[in-house]
């Protein structure tokens, strides 16, 4: 079947099936490892796939001659998920999640799209969405030849970061001269080859439609990363240009995207061991970090990340049961912070049961035995290793503690990352020569980011949030590291966070958008530096005065990491690798395949709604099934969606993915 405007109505009650053409990151078989770039395709993957059951061709895939698959998978954002084209009007296919901030932002007590759903019945009952984007490859081309060169081990990290910045520069400006086309060079092997990527951004992307809460986020964080899974995870949006065709603004005389190549939807179903692909725009990876740095992940990252985020999601959480109105302020800013809260619990799981450190100690002795072979390798790569190892043991206070403030200051905190509009301000109302202008315009648009910000606060939300944040500084944090104003709860305050947490939420202008506004009607440089909340924010650049430490890690760090990578591949020229995520488009291959959890325990490789019933629990949010939804399957009322009397909703793959990767087809 193909998607089109007709069946656009019956696709609310059919969809379902369509989430499984949509991937979910985290729920993982034994992974057929690789994200692989389109254009190395026919060089080095092409093979292996037709022998394992592909039946297009390379140039089906990747093509500058021809529309191909690149032409419909886009990177939405900038590359916080996928989506892809799925008709020949710009109708747009992804997550549910991928979707959850603009099905709240356009959600009200009055009209909860977020718990009923949403749909669009015809085009102008479509929702603009400001600042949503969606970027299509154009084409890409291996330009290390142009930059490599240019680079060498002599150069300081500064020195090397100027040359790269005048050379992607330079190659970017020429490969989109007279276009309406951006570029970005990337960095692939850790600085060891460069690829340009040349893009096309459309910047007016509509919402269509959306299923409810308990189906788009069925098992919410309990199914989160998890198998087996029941959730209808996908949203619907359309693409719109100008009436040129080209990208645009949002405009009300803007027309559908007429794009180069879209997606047939299919109803055939999968068979366990078919051949399974995904494209998508897979965000970040460390294939190939070494035992020190997983070892970082394990005692640091992950479980600073755990426990803060855990803290502050259960407080925002109480609250959102509590409240119909803060459960819709809350619910895209608590779905991304428990999103990669769950993700460090998974990975922290499983790099244990793995023993990935082990392996990793493995490979590192053996890249030190073949080094040691020649005096020429000794000469290149002797010292990889170590100066990674000693970068890493280096840095271990400051990052810990600089996480600590990050997670738990600038988002743990809301008005201290909202607050730091107003230090330009500040140096603005400072200087030597006063620039009205300029002052104004900082004004008109501190006050239009002060309306988006109050829309979605709850001060006793925050203030409770506030308390528990300060509470794991003083606990955690040595004090050398922390903000002079948690450093005042401590002394000047004798310890009592509630004290100063109340004077706070009472004085400051940030905790109260009246205040808020009314300053900016009358600045005062006076009142803004006597403000409790806006001495805080100032305060929180202490964030910064350790990345600029950490930095002092990273020349050690970045040399070693580029060396190692760079003697691995020369070890084992017969292997082909394929480099980390970067949020550039990339193509994993595997098959249909059941799961093995752990000893015992083997899952089948899909899902149906029989498993949303078992799973039905009215009195937890996570599992509340919509009547709807329960009344379609006590009557079996499948459509041409059913198969064998069950409806299939979810199943898995072996296909080599990660976060970014979320709705890729």
């Amino acid at each position: 079947m193909v998607l089109n405007e007709q069946n656009q109505v019956s696709m609310k009650k059919g969809i379902v099936i369509a989430l499984a053409l949509l991937l979910f990151p985290g729920v993982y078989l034994r992974a057929d490892e690789g994200m692989w770039l389109l254009s190395l395709i026919q060089k080095v993957n092409i093979a292996e796939m037709s022998e394992r059951g592909f039946e297009l061709t390379a140039e089906d895939i990747y093509s500058i001659n021809q529309a191909s698959l690149k032409d419909a998978v886009g990177a939405l954002d900038y590359g916080s998920c996928t989506a892809e084209l799925v008709s020949a009007e710009g109708l747009l296919l992804t997550n549910h999640h991928c979707g959850y901030g603009e099905i709240q932002n356009h959600s009200s007590v009055e009209h909860d799209y977020l718990k009923d759903g949403f749909w669009a019945m015809t085009r102008e009952e479509e929702l603009p969405n400001e600042g949503k984007t969606v970027t299509f490859l154009v084409r890409m081309e291996e330009v290390t030849d142009q930059i490599v060169p240019e680079l060498n081990d002599e150069m300081s990290l500064e020195e090397r970061g100027a040359r790269l910045r005048a050379l992607t520069k330079e190659i970017s400006e020429k490969a989109t001269e007279g276009t309406h086309y951006e570029a970005q060079i990337k960095s692939m092997f850790y600085g060891n080859r460069y690829f340009l990527f040349v893009l096309e951004t459309y910047r007016d992307v509509r919402l269509v439609g959306a299923p409810p809460e308990s189906i788009g986020k069925f098992g919410h964080d309990t199914d989160n990363w998890m198998w087996p899974r029941h959730t209808g995870d996908f949203s619907i949006f359309r693409v719109y240009t100008g009436p040129d065709g080209k990208p645009a603004d949002y405009s009300p005389d803007n027309i559908p995207l007429v794009p180069k190549h879209y997606l047939p939807v299919s109803l055939k179903g999968y068979e366990k061991d078919d051949f399974a692909m995904v494209m998508g725009f897979p965000g970040s990876t460390d294939r190939y970090i070494t035992s020190w740095e997983v070892k970082e992940l394990l005692d640091i990252d992950h479980p600073n990340r755990i426990k803060i985020r855990g803290t502050k999601q259960d407080i925002q959480m109480e609250d959102m049961l509590a409240s119909q109105k803060v459960r819709i302020q809350y619910a895209s800013k608590y779905s991304r912070s428990s999103n990669y809260w769950k993700y460090s619990i998974g990975q922290s799981k499983g790099l244990k049961n793995l023993n990935v450190v082990a392996k990793k100690e493995k490979e590192e002795a053996e890249f030190t035995d073949w080094v040691n072979e020649n005096a020429d390798r000794r000469a290149e790569y002797g010292n990889a290793l170590e100066d990674i190892h000693r970068a890493i043991e280096g840095r271990k206070e400051l990052r810990h503690a600089a996480q600590y403030l990050v997670e738990g200051v600038y988002y743990g905190m809301e008005t201290i990352l909202f607050g730091r509009g107003l230090v330009a301000l500040e140096a603005a109302m400072s200087a030597d020569t006063i620039d009205q202008e300029k002052i104004n315009q900082m004004l008109s648009d501190l006050k239009a980011m002060g309306t988006e910000f109050y829309a979605e606060y709850n001060a006793p939300t925050d203030k409770k949030v506030m308390k528990a944040m300060i509470g794991l500084l003083l606990e955690d944090v040595d004090e050398q590291y922390l903000p002079a104003n948690i450093l005042d709860v401590k002394r000047k305050y004798k310890g009592d966070i509630g004290k100063y947490v109340d004077s706070y939420f009472k004085k400051s202008m940030l905790t109260d958008e009246a205040r808020y506004m009314a300053f900016l009607e009358n600045p005062s440089l006076k009142a803004l530096q006597k403000d409790i909340g806006f001495k805080a924010v100032k305060d929180a650049q202490k964030y910064f005065e350790l990345r600029g430490k950490l930095a002092g890690f990273a020349e050690s760090y970045q040399r070693g990491s580029r060396l190692y990578l760079k003697g691995r591949i020369e070890m084992n020229a017969e292997n082909n690798y394929y480099p980390d995520a970067n949020s550039t488009i990339r193509l994993s291959y595997g098959e249909v395949g059941d799961y093995d959890a752990r000893d015992a325990v083997r899952y089948a490789h899909y899902t149906t709604m029989k498993g949303i019933m078992e799973k039905e629990d009215p009195n937890n949010y996570e599992f509340v099934v919509d009547p709807k939804l329960k009344e379609l399957y006590e009557t079996k009322d499948f459509g041409p969606y059913g198969r064998n009397g069950e409806m299939i909703v979810c199943f898995t793959t072996n296909n080599d993915i990660t976060g970014g990767n979320s709705g890729s087809p």
